[in-house]
């Protein structure tokens, strides 16, 4: 394995921001210092460039198995990998679901070589059906982290509970994607003056708000943990909030779009704007911001969905969701970082370090003997977003023909240069 030393780099984790030469060696971070001298293989000219852990998105569609015309494992990876992200969690609306240890094994398997740490999640219910639970020890065993029915919810509150209740037994973490579909009722967009301005059907706050306070409640009834998903609404933040200050084991999570975008975007009638929980409004987009800033929300993630071009082309019929691995970086340091909203720190602790303390990973942080999972970028570098050179294979991004701020440039996963845009 080769050794690299970055030079005069500015170095940023959680805690430390300096300027600094970091040597990269047998994987791992073997000395952080300046003026580091060494025969390292390769030499990177750091001056000017930013040098953080890489990103872990713990909310991201592979499509794989089964729905890999929208993405797949390789190139699902590939667009992680250029957006500085080495790991992930793989939600399980595969096809068929993620409730089985074969396909728990099917999908780490594939992704061994991408350099890329592919988490799947496994199913709370088998085939994601509301129904029986599944064996979560044999999921575990099979490597699996973390259970989720992403975007089917499960619908009765004791099955929940009960899901709950034994994630005390085996360590996984339970995820919500917090719908009532009852609520939503073949709602496709945000209810409010943009939906009744175009006719269409709108998804009520009320379906985000109701089923994260259903699961707080029935979390803490049995002393578990709960992650509750993207986190669209003013609410919902305000819930968490309020049981976080009570002692509830409640992370959470949101989505650059969520506090960049808002439903007025919808006027274009254009389904890449479509995601689920929707683009919301503008007292949304700010509760959204101040959530993040005083804590209340704990990681940014993508909820990265592709899906292909003529599933798109219907505005009312098109299927919910947006790509996000490629810009997620990007749009955070556009919208909170050179807003002055938050520190280089902070976004390291949203998108670096939070993700992987909350799935009991290793804690990343530029400091000798720590895991070689790192992120070149130049943060800023002004750039428009152009879907067609997204390595993903869908191009549904909601930033398309945006011009953000700041890139990764290099992406070092295990010691080993990914990706590289120098």
């Amino acid at each position: 394995m080769s050794t690299i030393l970055i030079k005069n780099v500015r170095a940023v984790d959680a805690k430390n921001d300096m300027i600094t030469d970091v040597l990269i060696a047998d994987g791992k971070i073997a000395g952080v210092g300046y003026g580091i001298a060494s025969g390292a293989d390769e030499v990177i000219d750091g001056t000017d460039l930013v040098l953080m852990p890489s990103l872990f998105d713990m909310h991201v569609h592979l499509r794989d198995p089964g729905l890999t015309y929208k993405e797949d494992v390789h190139t699902g990876c590939a667009a992680a990998l250029a957006g500085g992200v080495t790991g992930v969690l793989a939600m399980p609306n595969t096809k068929p679901p993620c409730d089985s240890p074969e396909t728990i094994r099917y999908i780490i398997d594939k992704a061994k070589d991408t350099g890329v740490d592919v988490y799947p999640v496994g199913c709370i219910t088998k085939g994601m059906s509301g129904g029986e639970l599944c064996d979560y020890d044999a999921l575990k065993a099979a490597g699996c982290i973390c259970i989720s029915d992403d975007g089917k919810p499960v619908p009765e509150a004791e099955l929940m509970r009960q899901a709950l209740e034994r994630s005390n037994e085996n360590g996984l973490l339970v995820a919500s994607h917090c719908e009532d579909l009852g609520i939503i009722n073949g709602g496709i967009m945000n209810k409010g003056e943009t939906s009744e301005k175009l006719g269409v059907k709108g998804m009520d706050r009320a379906s985000e708000d109701y089923i994260t306070a259903r699961e707080m409640i029935l979390a803490s009834s049995v002393n578990a943990r709960i992650h509750i998903c993207h986190v669209s609404t003013e609410g919902s933040a305000a819930m968490i909030r309020f049981a976080k200050s009570r002692g509830v084991k409640v992370t959470c999570e949101t989505a650059p779009h969520y506090f960049m975008l808002t439903d007025k975007l919808l006027e274009k009638r254009d389904a890449d704007y479509r995601m689920n929980p929707p683009l919301r409004t503008p007292a949304d987009v700010q509760a959204i911001t101040e959530a993040i800033k005083d804590g209340t929300i704990d990681c940014i993630i993508t909820d990265h969905a592709p899906h292909a071009a003529e599933e798109k082309a219907d505005f009312e019929k098109a299927p919910n969701g947006v790509v996000g691995l490629e810009t997620s970086f990007a749009a955070t340091l556009t919208a909170l970082y050179h807003t002055g909203e938050i520190s280089l720190n902070k976004v390291a602790e949203l998108m670096c370090v939070n993700p992987r303390r909350i799935l009991g990973l290793e804690i990343p942080a530029i400091e000798e003997g720590k895991t070689a999972d790192l992120m070149l970028a130049d943060i800023n570098m002004k750039w428009t977003v152009e879907p067609e050179k997204l390595r993903s294979k869908s191009h549904n991004t909601v930033f398309k023909g945006m011009t953000l701020t700041g890139k990764p440039l290099v992406t070092i996963s295990k010691g080993i240069i990914r990706y590289d845009a120098r």
